[in-house]
């Protein structure tokens, strides 16, 4: 494990939201199997060898036996939601969110994403990478929850466009390399097409 008891474990906590529909893919994407486990099992490992805690958020019913859960105050919102859902309940300073649907992600990313956070005082601590930011695989203090609320009773759902307005710092693509991280780290798997590309170690060349 990478986590050591200390200091950290006050002020650290990881969340997994497996609050989606998986309507792309056809079946509940966080009990596909990957390399020996389902996508729920191995973001549980890995979020919990980055910081010890481990929260799911998603709906109770479904994922209480695999862990603490936590539902969406703002069902059916998205991932801002279930970001909002977790910040709302966290007693942590530093708070990682983890898609569930993310097959390569390690707990050496995610160390070193909470190593970046620490580091600066921003609301939240994003990758950059292919596409643009990566926001379900980053970390975000408690203040965050304030403006997530607001912007889901605005009826504003996508995760992105808070960063606006919130101190946030980017870790570009070309810290992530030097650090032995790519942009495959941060795939995530939505349609069938996507999980097939998963099975076989690569990332799909469409979109």
């Amino acid at each position: 494990m990478l986590f050591h008891m200390g200091t950290s474990e006050r002020t650290r906590a990881g969340f997994v939201l497996a609050g989606g529909r998986s309507s792309r893919m056809g079946s509940d994407k966080a009990f596909l199997e990957f390399d020996g486990q389902t996508l729920l099992e191995r973001a549980l490992a890995v979020t919990a060898a980055a910081c010890g805690r481990v929260t799911i958020v998603g709906d109770p019913a479904k994922f209480s036996k695999y862990g603490p859960v936590i539902a969406d105050v703002f069902p059916g919102c998205g991932p801002l939601g279930g970001i909002h859902a977790a910040l709302a309940n966290s007693t942590a300073e530093s708070n990682l969110m983890v898609a569930v649907d993310m097959p390569f992600v390690t707990a050496e990313l995610l160390t070193f994403l909470f190593a970046a956070a620490e580091k600066n005082d921003a609301i939240v601590t994003v990758a950059r990478a292919g596409k643009g930011l990566q926001p379900l695989c980053a970390v975000y203090r408690r203040d965050f929850a304030a403006v997530a609320e607001q912007a889901l009773r605005a009826g504003e759902y996508k995760v992105d466009a808070v960063f606006a307005s919130v101190p946030t710092s980017v870790i570009e693509e070309s810290e992530l390399a030097a650090a032995g991280f790519f942009e495959q780290s941060f795939f995530n798997v939505n349609r069938p097409q996507d999980w097939m590309a998963a099975e076989g170690g690569a990332r799909p060349d469409c979109q």
